[in-house]
């Protein structure tokens, strides 16, 4: 949760500095670099935290085929 709240404030950050500084135009594509960036950080997170889930469950002697049985 601290992350999003962090991301939310340096995009905003981001937004109102491009918005001073460019048109329209060049604001959509600064927003858009930023969202790019951001959708590319959480997809980072994800193949982390999947890596360490299988890590653990290797750890722990889990077999994948036991996953779906929750």
């Amino acid at each position: 949760m601290g992350i999003g709240v962090a991301i939310g404030v340096i995009a905003f950050r981001k937004t109102t500095q491009a918005q001073a500084s460019i048109g329209p135009d060049g604001l959509n594509r600064a927003v858009a670099r930023l969202a790019d960036g951001v959708y590319d950080f959480a997809d980072a997170v994800r193949a982390g935290m999947n890596e360490r889930e299988v890590d653990l469950r290797a750890a722990l002697g889990i077999a994948e085929s036991d996953a779906g049985s929750r």
